[in-house]
């Protein structure tokens, strides 16, 4: 398996179980590998070109995480989107994000960086790159975190939302245009050029919330996406592939 470049090489090289993780959860989150999908060990093992051993560990992990189910006699799926992991995570995103607008720095170079993240997302909007969107806005709520001088809760918020992720995912494949999601995050950024905190924690706040809407909708088209708490018994079949 290919390790992915990580800047000067300053940054320990992770060991292969940890890039057989970071592979497998990225997969996962992205959609590649969608709710539902069964996981062969000897499978992604020869496809990543490690062994079982950190196939068999990874998939253990991210059991844990709850991205992965394990039915004896049958084997490991990737989980169904569970819409109550899902609520907690936006409940941890909200919080955090939204508490810290009242510390955010409105200055030039502040307000110039935000509105150069709002063009690429246009730009990939244009484009049809929903990858390409999807990382901005990431870079999009993580720099207003840094704004308000509370990088560092990024972390937090990164670690609570991997459910929240594959619903943010599927919400861009059908769900909200991508074009009102940059609507809304261009709201935020006038009302914090304005000096409007009101206006720009309401912005966040509907922006964040959208996600549930967009779930309900998405599940009603789908619902063989979703956890409904019940423990249906897989069978080893390929779900269709989202992307």
């Amino acid at each position: 398996m290919a390790t992915e470049k990580r800047g000067t090489g300053q940054q320990p090289r992770l060991s292969v179980r940890d890039q057989t993780l970071e592979t497998l959860r990225r997969r996962i989150i992205s959609l590649q590998l969608p709710p539902g999908e069964p996981l062969s060990e000897n499978e992604l093992a020869q496809e990543l070109g490690v062994s079982r051993t950190p196939v068999r560990e990874s998939l253990i992990l991210l059991r844990e995480e709850g991205l992965v189910q394990v039915f004896p006699q049958i084997g490991s799926f990737v989980s169904l989107v569970d819409l109550g992991r899902v609520s907690e995570a936006q409940f941890v995103r909200e919080a955090i994000e939204c508490a810290s607008l009242k510390d955010v720095v409105v200055d030039a170079a502040g307000l110039a960086g935000l509105r150069e993240i709002l063009h690429g997302q246009s730009v990939a909007e244009a484009s049809g790159d929903v990858e390409e969107f999807f990382r901005l806005d990431e870079d999009f709520h993580r720099e207003l975190l840094r704004l308000a001088g509370h990088e560092s809760a990024w972390a937090a918020v990164n670690s609570a939302k991997a459910h929240l992720d594959r619903a943010r995912r599927l919400s861009l494949l059908d769900a909200r245009p991508i074009a009102t999601l940059i609507q809304q995050h261009t709201a935020v950024v006038d009302a914090l050029e304005a000096n409007n905190l009101g206006d720009a924690d309401s912005s966040l706040r509907l922006h964040l919330r959208g996600v549930f809407e967009d779930v309900q909708r998405i599940q009603q088209a789908t619902p063989q996406l979703f956890s409904d708490g019940a423990s249906a018994r897989p069978s080893r079949r390929s779900v269709a592939r989202l992307i």
